[in-house]
Parts: C-alpha cells; sequence; structure tokens
C-alpha cells in the first residue's frame, strides 16, 4: 500500500491537476478583490486620475489561509491627473502567489485616462492600458504520485519523477485593456471596463490552447448624504454609498451587490458576492479615513458549497493621497468609494 499523502502534498496534487487543466483545456481567470474600489486601477483603467492629485494604492488579499498553501495578491499602483496630458496617468503592479510559489504570476501595467467634460455636471474618462504578464511554474515543488512509492517515508527527499514537464515554464505576455467612467456631480458614478482584449495565450504547452479571455466588467452607485441626501462631496460626516459590480470572463459570472456606511472617520460596509452558478460569500469590511490616508480591512465568509473551512478571504488596502501643489486644479474629482 502506498504512503499516505499528507494534506499539503494532496492539495499539490489538485493544484498540478488544475494547472495542466488550465494550460491545455480551459481559460484562466483573473484574481478578484472584495475592495475593488480600493483597487481602483485594476478595477479599470478610466479610474486613472480621477482624486486629481497624486494616489498611492497598495492591496493584500490571502484567499483560503485554511487550505495549505493558499493564494495570495499583492497590488500596488501609482496614478494622478496631469494637464499638460488632458488626462490621468497611472502604473501598477501585481503579484499572485499560489500554493506557496508552485504557480506564479506577475503583472506591470502603464494607464492613461482622458477626461472629458460632457456637461457642467457630466464628466467622462476613457482609459486605456498596456500590461506585460509573467507566468511562471515551479515544476520542482510539484509532487506526483509515482514518487509516493509504498512504505517511503514522505518526510524525506523524494524519489525523481518520470513525469515529463511542459513545454515551457515561464510565459511572458502583451495584453491590453479599456474603460470608461461617467460621473455626475460628485454624487453618482458608473463605468464599463474590458480587460484582455487581444485573449493572449496563456498556455505552457506549445499545442496548448488557453487564451486569457476577455473579461467585462461593469460598477456603479451614489454618495448620499444621510442629512440632504445627492450632494457634493467625498467623505462626509454621515452618508451611505450603495453600489453593485459585474463581471463576466468567460463562463464566469459574479454580481457583487452592498453598501458603505460613512460615519467620518470610520467607514462599515457589506456586501453579497453570487457567482450564478452557485452563492459565493458575505464580505464584511471596516476601515479608518482621513482626507488624506485610509485603511481597510475586510473578511470574505465564505457561503458556497466550499463552507468556510477553506477559511474565507483576508483583505488589507491601503491609500494615501498626496497634495496637488500649489498649482489650482481646475477639475472636480469623480467621487467613487475609497474601499
Amino acid at each position: 500500500m502506498a504512503a499516505e499523502i499528507p494534506d499539503n502534498m494532496r492539495f499539490k496534487l489538485f493544484l498540478l491537476t488544475l494547472v495542466l487543466l488550465t494550460s491545455s483545456l480551459v481559460n484562466a481567470q483573473d484574481a478578484s478583490f472584495s475592495q475593488y474600489y480600493g483597487n481602483p486601477l485594476y478595477l479599470n483603467p478610466a479610474l486613472a486620475g480621477t482624486k486629481i492629485c497624486p494616489r498611492l494604492t497598495l492591496n493584500y488579499r490571502n484567499q483560503w489561509p485554511s487550505i495549505p498553501a493558499s493564494f495570495v495578491t499583492y497590488s500596488a499602483a501609482f496614478d494622478q491627473y496631469i494637464d499638460a496630458v488632458s488626462g490621468g496617468v497611472g502604473i501598477m503592479v501585481m503579484s499572485e502567489n499560489m500554493a506557496d510559489g508552485i504557480l506564479t504570476n506577475t503583472q506591470a501595467s502603464a494607464i492613461y485616462s482622458f477626461r472629458l467634460n460632457l456637461s457642467k455636471n457630466l464628466t467622462m474618462n476613457a482609459g486605456f492600458q498596456g500590461t506585460y504578464i509573467q507566468n511562471k511554474l515551479n515544476w520542482n515543488k510539484l509532487i506526483f504520485e509515482d514518487q509516493l512509492i509504498s512504505g517511503y517515508d514522505v518526510t524525506l527527499p523524494l524519489p525523481p519523477t518520470q513525469e515529463s514537464p511542459p513545454d515551457k515554464l515561464n510565459i511572458g505576455l502583451i495584453d491590453f485593456s479599456a474603460g470608461l467612467l461617467f460621473g455626475y456631480n460628485e454624487r453618482l458614478y458608473g463605468g464599463i471596463a474590458a480587460q484582455h482584449l487581444t485573449q493572449p495565450d496563456n498556455s505552457f504547452y506549445s499545442n496548448g490552447d488557453s487564451n486569457l479571455e476577455m473579461k467585462l466588467t461593469v460598477h456603479a452607485g451614489a454618495l448620499i448624504d444621510v442629512r440632504d441626501g445627492l450632494r457634493s462631496g467625498d467623505v462626509e460626516d454621515l452618508s451611505i454609498s450603495p453600489n453593485f459590480m459585474y463581471q463576466q470572463q468567460g463562463k464566469f459570472h459574479q454580481l457583487n451587490l452592498g453598501m458603505y456606511l460613512n460615519i467620518y472617520p470610520f467607514v462599515i460596509g457589506t456586501w453579497f458576492r453570487h457567482n450564478f452558478e452557485n452563492p459565493d460569500a458575505v464580505i464584511a469590511l471596516i476601515g479608518f479615513q482621513q482626507e488624506k490616508f485610509k485603511i481597510g480591512y475586510s473578511y470574505d465568509y465564505t457561503v458556497s458549497r466550499l463552507t468556510n473551512d477553506t477559511g474565507g478571504a483576508h483583505e488589507v488596502s491601503l491609500a494615501w493621497q498626496f497634495d496637488c501643489g500649489q498649482k489650482t486644479i481646475k477639475h472636480k474629482a469623480i467621487k467613487c468609494p475609497r474601499f
């Protein structure tokens, strides 16, 4: 009888199956952030420069921490509005570490968002994004069935496998995205984005067929002062912000519905994420914000068939809003949420 496989090795074997299937049969899906407005350039390239003054955002997500070798994602972005180019510019880097480094994804993006005032109260941004993506498979970390021989102590170095690695262990891709964003009188906001316009090949095999399918995102919401209703402003003493986000990538569909409650300087929020095929998670957020700084923490409680044995997901976002300097800014910000 073969030696018993520890839980972390079972998970690595399971991940390998997913990797090989993804490389040859199915198409990959993007990482998803619960605090999607806390990572604005990842949500929609048209959000670059919407705060006018320079902005730095940092994001961390740890998904399914109770499963050995979880999925961890890091993101950092900087953007600002520049009069000379009539729009916002931004840069973004993101890294995903899956199953203790068995599979990693690194992205670097440059973004431009043209701004157009359609009327006194209505503003439109049109964003364009170019991205370099690198995927790496660490073949040496994988464990195969032929390495787990009968009576073998799995805590010792394992014998070599007879399995052959894929043709490529390192993939480089060029990708493009675009988006539109509308803001009305600093009160209502909404946008649409299309990522992976060219649907580049993401397969580790030369004869594979694993394109990054186009991802479509629609998002919208409102900022409502509890005392005065819809009004201009960014951080009110007491306000609510209902919002939704819908995403579709291949056969995957996701809808987030929820609301922020701002009780300055604190923010609390809750959402329900539904993947259409099955309910996914209830999300709770708590945040602290000042005019120039914000920090938020959210937790995803899994309600799907996986149950919360996965440990849900932990997410942290930080942002700094820098001064514009002595130059007078002619444009109004598009006031989307900060988390």
